[in-house]
């Protein structure tokens, strides 16, 4: 019998188990699960984390900044391969815009992720630009 899903806004969950997490999902691949330091400092530098457990383990989690009254941009959205296609991702999303209703979600779709976000709602948007760790700026 499937365990009931407990959600949760608050501290993020350690670092162990969210690389964990990211393991069993697309994100692994994607994120410094390998480098302890620097995921902690993903979870201990947001300033919006939700959670989702099943029987005591994280199945979903959603990392996010916002400045409570106009954006919020979400990092990360991270549901369980074993746990997907239950309403969970979309519950993480609720959720992160019920602590922030007066602000605009933004992401960056993960390559995988592309098509989930248009049937939950989102507008895709064709301006978002990168400037990766040491890539140069030009010369003043």
């Amino acid at each position: 019998m499937d365990q009931p899903i407990a959600y949760a806004t608050g501290p993020c969950p350690p670092p162990a188990e969210v690389a964990a997490l990211y393991r069993a999902t697309t994100l692994g691949a994607r994120r410094p699960i390998d480098d302890p330091a620097r995921l902690a400092g993903m979870c201990a530098n947001a300033n919006l984390c939700v959670s989702a457990r099943s029987g005591g383990q994280l199945v979903g989690f959603a990392r996010a900044f916002t400045d409570i009254t106009y954006v919020t941009y979400l990092a990360d959205l991270a549901v369980h391969e074993g746990f997907q296609r239950r309403g969970i991702g979309l519950e993480l999303v609720r959720l992160v815009r019920a602590a922030a209703p007066q602000a605009m979600i933004v992401l960056l779709a993960a390559p995988q992720a592309v098509d989930y976000y248009p049937r939950i709602g989102f507008t895709r948007h064709d301006s978002a630009w990168l400037l990766r760790p040491g890539e140069p700026l030009p010369e003043s």
